[in-house]
């Protein structure tokens, strides 16, 4: 195919020819593959530790790498990358069509989900998909096993259309919801065939609203792991022991109470907290007029004692924006060493588990806050219980540093906001995320001149990791569209 002439007007009808053809590829082809996907329970190597046996992670891999195969791309080149012991990657890579360019655009997604959780609608599941209302339900279609179809797709558009296009590389990895503890090593062995990287598109982000793109500027980093407090062998009866044998459940609340506060959840040790950027304080203050209360009335808040909703920890949409992406924070989210409800007699149970995830600032060294998290929650521990905290991850890579975003080169800005408002009407907006994406840190790392998109689909009330995950596919045509836009202008 010709490639449109790079110094020809653009025609006016460009953007919306990009968008039909993006409609129709989501509609005809990408819905029904991610219906496929979310089928498949490909859960993460921490979730499954079988993984390798019971295939799933390989069945979305290899179905992904076949659906892109059979889109015919000019040029395309695509391996499965496999190191023994490793999840799998898809690298693909496509040949410029744009001669003056010299740069890549890397295309990035993973096809590991998160487990299933419970308090799914009763007409749902995380593995049974049901596509209503332009929402597709189930687990990973958002989170993001969409990336890879849509990355395709943007190709595609510009190719059809004769839009001239950088070199692009594709990787999609299998690992991320484990921690990414996988992709250091293929980065490493593909990094001769990644090229000279200019721009980094990376589809696993959020979106603060369904009408604009939305521009991720930060991520957190993470520390996982268990803590665990042992205080007997074994059960005894809480008559006989209670008042003498020391609540392992107390031990564990005292050494979370060296962590964080109990009333207010701000973290203790300052050595968990950075000082926020300037420029991202005021990207937050326009963010805040933008989303206003729904910056925190996007959450199912529960039924609270007066009958009106629970409540946030702040309702100021400023506040509530820092705290949920510059700020360090603390959540349970597994328990072990309890019984079930209907089980529960009348015993004193021998030790105490819960799951930490602990979200840190951008700017915080992953590695560096598992160790100082270790000592902290294990020495001097009460009535010389037997306390451990053991990260999540492996040896030399326990904690997940977060990422803060370059600053926007002006053709990236300028891009950005004119594929904003061909595709949504409306200008691009710029949100930190609280969650973690472990490549971002690496490949600004491996590639310190890159650009950064980081976008996605992670919308109001979208729930990834919870009940009722659902991608928003109108959002996700639009994105797709816009993103295409913002690979043309890139050298």
């Amino acid at each position: 195919m010709n490639a449109r002439d790079p110094l020809a007007p653009r025609s006016p009808d460009l953007p919306g020819a990009i968008a039909a053809f993006t409609d129709k590829m989501w509609d005809e082809e990408i819905v029904p593959a991610l219906t496929d996907y979310i089928a498949i329970p490909a859960k993460s190597p921490m979730f499954d530790a079988e993984w390798q046996k019971n295939g799933f992670i390989d069945k979305v891999v290899r179905d992904a790498a076949a659906w892109v195969e059979s889109k015919k791309v000019a040029g395309l080149k695509l391996e499965v990358v496999r190191i023994e012991g490793r999840t799998p990657v898809i690298f693909f890579e496509v040949p410029s069509t744009k001669p003056e360019s010299t740069g890549t655009v890397l295309l990035y997604g993973h096809l590991d989900k998160q487990p299933e959780f419970n308090g799914w609608r009763n007409d749902l599941g995380p593995w049974t998909p049901k596509y209503e209302d332009g929402l597709l339900y189930g687990r990973g279609g958002a989170d993001d096993g969409y990336a890879v179809y849509a990355a395709i797709a943007a190709i595609l558009a510009l190719d059809a259309q004769g839009v001239p296009r950088p070199r692009c590389v594709g990787l999609i990895e299998a690992c991320e919801e484990s921690g990414s503890f996988d992709l250091p090593v293929y980065v490493d062995a593909l990094k001769d065939r990644l090229g000279e990287v200019s721009l980094v598109v990376c589809l696993d982000s959020g979106a603060g609203n369904y009408d604009q793109l939305w521009l991720t500027t930060s991520l957190r980093g993470m520390v996982s792991g268990t803590l665990k407090v042992e205080i007997l062998s074994e059960g005894v009866h809480s008559g006989d022991s209670s008042g003498l044998v020391p609540s392992s459940f107390r031990i564990l609340r005292q050494v979370l109470d060296r962590l964080e506060d109990s009333k207010t959840g701000q973290l203790l040790p300052e050595s968990f907290h950075c000082a926020i950027p300037a420029d991202r304080i005021e990207q937050a203050q326009a963010t805040a007029k933008i989303l206003g209360d729904e910056v925190w009335k996007r959450y199912p808040w529960a039924c609270g004692a007066d009958g009106g909703p629970t409540l946030p920890t702040t309702t100021d949409p400023l506040e509530g924006l820092l705290n949920r992406t510059w700020r360090p924070t603390l959540s349970v989210t597994g328990v072990d060493g309890f019984p079930a409800m209907k089980d529960a007699g009348n015993v004193l149970r021998p030790y105490t588990a819960f799951k930490l995830s602990l979200r840190l600032p951008p700017l915080i060294d992953g590695n560096e806050a598992a160790a100082r998290l270790k000592t902290l929650l294990e020495d001097n521990a009460p009535y010389n219980a037997k306390v451990t905290f053991a990260a999540d991850g492996r040896v030399g890579a326990v904690g997940a540093t977060g990422w803060n975003a370059p600053s926007l080169s002006p053709w990236l800005e300028t891009a950005l906001n004119q594929a904003s408002m061909d595709q949504f009407g409306a200008p691009c907006g710029y949100i930190g995320q609280g969650g973690t994406i472990p490549l971002m840190s690496l490949l600004q790392q491996c590639f310190p001149k890159a650009q950064m998109m980081v976008c996605g689909v992670l919308g109001p009330k979208s729930n990834a990791h919870g009940p009722n995950e659902f991608l928003h596919v109108p959002y996700g045509k639009r994105l797709t569209a816009a993103v295409a836009q913002v690979m043309a202008a890139a050298n």
